[in-house]
């Protein structure tokens, strides 16, 4: 397995795109201070998972954004790929060529790739498990981890030779067995602790359970009684509703025998119309007579008072005679 090429943009200095490549016989990368060696240092870490803003000489992850000059306004985005030779099949992947990609946006969103697919940052350690690439692995030396190999400080030459020995990884997976033991442990403790939780409130369950199931033996009793005394009602229902036929047979026989009574009472009804209409056509009749009777009656009352007064007159004019003869 050999480094290809390392591609830069928007990481730290390297405001343009910058591809450096690792061509045979390439072994390390020197120059004047202040070019940028630390920094090619920094991007491989970066790309490899490193987390911690110390190892990449910066207060916060979004320090690696480049921040812009004078004349060039700041970058958005840091971007550092890493290409690989797997032709050895070192790296655990069917594929020949491979390449490690990070981004980080300055809105604190960030993306790993491996060939150009998203996935998580323990995919790409996983990947590198058992190579002796890493963020922090002795693969990638830089000027001050000569100095602490140097002077054993920490004691990082043994890191240094069990990294490259192959011990680290072995170490790597008892710290995460530790840390699951650990978390074993507390789950188990939990465990403890909700089982006296569970003895000390049983006597309640079980009382509450003695409670239930004497609720569901009177509920099974209440359904039967109420089973039987629906059974009941509705026998008595049924000798209601044979009362209630029966009682509407009747009805409906009295109804016939009303309704032909109805009927006969129409009958008599029009033909006592029909004399009603005689009657009344006899009575206008009479009632013409009688008017006719009671005209004449009034024009001979009329003569009559017309010759009473004349009488009166004729006596009167006979008892001025009769005073005159005398």
């Amino acid at each position: 397995m050999r480094l290809k090429t390392l591609e830069v943009k928007g990481f730290k200095s390297f405001g343009d795109k910058v591809i450096i490549n690792f061509n045979e016989g390439v072994t390390g990368i020197v120059g004047p201070n202040g070019c940028g060696k630390s920094n090619v240092v920094d991007a491989i870490r970066w790309v490899l998972g490193e987390q911690k803003t110390k190892a990449l000489r910066s207060e916060k992850m979004e320090n690696v954004i480049f921040n812009g000059t004078k004349h060039r306004k700041q970058g958005n985005l840091a971007e550092v790929t890493l290409s690989f030779d797997n032709t050895q099949a070192k790296l655990k992947t069917a594929f020949t060529d491979v390449s490690v990609t990070r981004k980080l946006f300055r809105t604190g969103e960030s993306d790993y790739q491996i060939n150009g697919i998203s996935c998580r940052l323990k995919d790409i350690q996983n990947l590198f498990l058992d190579t002796g690439i890493g963020s922090d692995s002795y693969a990638i030396m830089e000027l001050k981890m000569i100095d602490e190999i140097l002077n054993d400080k920490d004691n990082s030459r043994i890191a240094l030779f069990e990294d490259a020995a192959g011990v680290s990884k072995y170490k790597k997976r008892k710290k995460e067995t530790l840390q699951k033991l650990d978390l074993t442990q507390t789950d188990l403790d939990r465990v403890e602790d909700v089982l006296f939780e569970i003895e000390k409130n049983l006597k309640i369950l079980q009382t509450q359970a003695k409670k239930t199931e004497r609720y569901y033996q009177i509920k099974a009793e209440y359904k039967q009684t109420s089973l039987l005394f629906g059974y009941h009602a509705l026998k008595n229902f049924d000798d209601m509703v044979v009362g209630l036929e029966q009682k509407i047979e009747a009805q409906h026989a009295e109804k016939l025998v009303l309704e032909q009574q109805l009927a006969q009472t129409e009958t008599e009804y029009e033909r006592l119309n029909l004399e009603l209409a005689e009657q009344g056509q006899s009575l206008m009749r009479e009632q013409g007579i009688l008017s006719q009777y009671l005209q004449e009656i009034n024009e001979y009352e009329g003569d009559k008072r017309l010759k009473n007064e004349t009488l009166r007159l004729l006596n009167d004019k006979l008892e001025n005679n009769q005073r005159q003869i005398d």
